[in-house]
């Protein structure tokens, strides 16, 4: 009797170990990196556009790894004469594409009260100028105004990964390694990725500001 105990113990204990072991693997590999190489980034990759009539400083600043921008819904936009709405981003450039699958991941922090404002975009598209903005309303994240991608991402750091199979012409976004949304792209273009702040077209707060760390770009 004693000995039947223990060997159901053993196979109770070896049962437990392998389903630990089992569900560790397979949350690893739900990681949205998983299969993409990294590419290699300079300081020559990160190209920064401001309010043309202000210095880089007054609206950007990089300190202990941490990149932070701000701007003003009264602000200029990035150049003399342009249309746009305000903006603070960085353009992550020599990285263009118009084919394959592309990722973009960055750890990102929008203080409370930041609103109507994009925080990370996909430039380029066979109509409009972008084919994805990710927009921060009240605390929540919407795919432009439209559908709510994440809530309540006020005044916290949260993991952001985009991936854009181009070929499939499927854009898929990760909050924290968690798929939260997925949707068809704006059709091929010249394609690049940005982040920061860019005043949305309407409904902005007065002052927007973002802040990322450890961006990255992979591709398959």
């Amino acid at each position: 009797m004693k000995g039947s105990t223990s060997s159901n113990c053993l196979l109770l204990l070896l049962i437990v170990c392998f389903s630990t072991s089992f569900n560790l693997r397979c949350a690893r590999a739900a990681d949205p990196t998983d299969g993409f190489t990294l590419v290699p980034l300079s300081d020559g990759n990160f190209v920064l556009q401001k309010p043309y009539n202000l210095p880089l400083a007054d609206r950007y600043s990089d300190a202990s790894g941490v990149r932070k921008f701000w701007v003003y819904t009264n602000d200029k936009p990035f150049q003399s004469g342009s249309g746009t709405r305000p903006r603070t981003e960085v353009r992550i450039k020599g990285l263009d594409y118009s084919s394959g699958i592309w990722q973009f991941e960055g750890y990102a922090y929008v203080p409370k009260g930041t609103s109507g404002v994009t925080i990370m975009q996909i430039h380029g598209a066979s109509e409009g100028a972008t084919t994805l903005q990710l927009r921060i309303y009240d605390g929540d994240m919407k795919y432009y105004k439209f559908d709510v991608v994440a809530t309540d991402l006020y005044d916290k750091w949260f993991r952001l990964n985009v991936i854009h199979d181009v070929d499939e012409g499927k854009i898929t976004v990760f909050i924290n390694g968690v798929k939260k949304y997925a949707v068809n792209d704006q059709g091929p273009g010249d394609l690049y990725f940005k982040c920061g702040v860019y005043a949305a077209p309407e409904n902005s707060s007065k002052y927007m500001e973002s802040r990322w760390k450890n961006i990255k770009i992979y591709k398959k």
